[in-house]
């Protein structure tokens, strides 16, 4: 009776330990596996057990050597238990059969499961354990204390200071990654957005300005008659202000505050030249993200994109950048005559002049941006001379057409993607 009550207690003894080495591995498993910005997030709006698990985790070298010594120590107190309880049960032969035995018990029951579970679920597991790992971290620290110099002195000897944790800070190949992989806790929409916003780097005003040769502007030394025609039915909120030629900027006229004179009668060449605002300079590679900064800091809205030699190349505005970041966000009611025309046997008709980017936005393609910004510089270049109409021409899943050519350019496209050609065979 004594014996199988002394089994009984040892058996019981064994099944706490068992229970404490599964806390000791799943609490490692799991604070190891916590997202830190989460972490962050959880702890600024005083989470009892975020607040914990950071303390724990702001020193991971006194963290797992507390964990360690825990996990050892039950596990080396388990194994003599169940040695104990082999030699009893079956004698000698019972050291081998424990040693077996235990060694399956702990890695399917104090291992493997518990560590699987924490990693799948790391706050279900590592905040609860935070409560009990702090006061006992408190308790044993003598003992850590000792274990970590001896460790840290070890580290020491191939170089490694256990206050050189690694930067949690990320660059922004990882954060677009992880923007990826936020699956449904984000809207796709504003990932998109997001993942555009970082893009702004590698694009520069070069990629969205205006070309010269469709810039508007207004000749100041024209008829008054003429500038309030032009003023009048002018589908832009800002011109550009020039005497005679474009290479003669005078500088940027606000329509609606030239309107407003023209309300009060009071539009003449001089009130005219008393509302024009100095020119905004801005430099062909200027990336898109530094171009917005620099609106914001010089409270302005459109530049002029010059080349090293101060040529004008084209006109950039603050629209255009957000253009790339949040696509298209107004109907542009003044202007009808699109560069891109749908047709009913699936292929496209498009002005040579058209962007590439808007090409592909419009109707997410994907041609070659690398190059040149328009269809016409994107033909001239993988031809390497000017086509006659008729020409033909693959680029990618693309086959472009050439309907007319004028001036030494390509003013009219016809594309067709192979999808629209399987499509027409089927």
């Amino acid at each position: 009776m004594l014996e199988s009550t002394s089994l009984a207690l040892l058996f019981f003894i064994l099944f706490i330990l068992l229970l404490f080495s599964a806390f000791f591995s799943s609490s490692e498993t799991a604070l190891m596996s916590l997202n830190r910005y989460r972490l962050r997030h959880l702890e600024s709006e005083g989470h009892a057990g975020a607040i914990r698990a950071s303390q724990l985790l702001a020193r991971p070298d006194r963290l797992i050597g507390l964990i360690l010594l825990g996990n050892n120590f039950v596990n080396i107190f388990a194994s003599a238990i169940a040695t104990i309880i082999g030699v009893k049960l079956y004698g000698e032969n019972g050291i081998v059969i424990a040693t077996l035995s235990l060694t399956l018990i702990i890695l399917l029951f104090a291992e493997v499961t518990p560590k699987t579970l924490a990693a799948l679920h790391p706050e279900r597991v590592a905040f609860p354990a935070s409560f009990i790992l702090k006061p006992l971290l408190i308790l044993l620290y003598p003992l850590v204390w000792f274990i970590n110099v001896i460790t840290n002195r070890l580290l020491a000897l191939f170089g490694v200071s256990p206050k050189d944790s690694s930067s949690a800070a990320i660059n922004t190949e990882e954060l677009r990654m992880a923007l990826k992989e936020a699956g449904s806790l984000i809207p796709k929409r504003h990932k998109e957005m997001l993942v555009s916003i970082l893009d702004l780097e590698k694009m520069t005003v070069n990629d969205v300005m205006i070309p010269r040769n469709e810039i508007e502007g207004l000749d100041i030394n024209g008829s008054l008659p003429d500038i309030i025609k032009q003023l009048s039915y002018c589908g832009h909120t800002r011109l550009l202000v020039y005497q005679d030629t474009l290479d003669n900027i005078t500088g940027i006229l606000h329509v609606r505050k030239a309107m407003h004179l023209l309300a009060q009668d009071n539009l003449t060449q001089e009130t005219l030249n008393s509302i024009i605002k100095e020119a905004y300079f801005v430099p062909e590679d200027t990336p898109l993200n530094t171009q917005l900064i620099q609106f914001q800091r010089h409270r302005r809205r459109t530049g002029l994109v010059v080349n090293e030699y101060g040529d004008i190349l084209g006109l950039t505005t603050l629209e255009d950048i957000f253009r790339e970041i949040v696509g298209e966000f107004t109907a542009d009611i003044i202007d009808e005559d699109k560069d891109i025309h749908p047709q009913n046997d699936g292929s496209y008709l498009i002005n040579g002049s058209a962007n590439i980017r808007d090409i592909n936005r419009n109707n997410n393609w994907h041609l070659p941006t690398d190059g040149p910004k328009t269809i016409n510089g994107l033909i001239l270049e993988y031809l390497e001379s000017i086509p006659d109409p008729g020409v033909s021409l693959r680029i990618g899943d693309y086959v472009i057409e050439v309907i007319q050519t004028t001036d030494n350019i390509v003013r009219t496209i016809r594309i067709r993607t192979d999808k629209i050609q399987l499509k027409a065979k089927e």
